[in-house]
């Protein structure tokens, strides 16, 4: 997985990057460039309650580590589960298909010898 999938708030708007939002939370962006942030945050339901989940913490900064912890755990249990799954799979080595062939080859080459040594007699 591509490290922009693990980012939270990169999937609040894909028009908006993390950087913007960001300057917004912490007052750094101009009147205009907040008014068009608002105005593309208001189209989802979701955005605009996320948007103003962020606005009511105090400290600006707890944000920032907030979403580094989240952005980590996220990372974390997308890895374990991809370490799971690579676990469950079934995968045949080489010298195992190998040995199949051979087995099944001898096998089948017993039977023909068998056969026509039953039918000759």
């Amino acid at each position: 997985m591509s490290g922009n999938l693990k980012d939270i708030l990169s999937h609040l708007n894909p028009d908006i990057d993390q950087e913007t939002l960001m300057r917004y939370l912490e007052g750094k962006l101009t009147a205009e460039q907040q008014h068009d942030l608002e105005k593309n945050m208001l189209d989802n339901d979701f955005n605009t309650d996320a948007l103003e989940g962020l606005q009511d913490f105090r400290n600006k900064q707890e944000i920032s580590l907030l979403v580094e912890q989240l952005n980590n755990d996220l990372r974390k249990r997308t890895d374990r589960k991809k370490r799971s799954r690579e676990k469950r799979e079934l995968k045949l080595e080489p010298w195992l298909i190998i040995t199949l062939v051979i087995i099944l080859l001898i096998v089948v080459i017993s039977y023909v010898v068998l056969h026509q040594q039953l039918n000759g007699k």
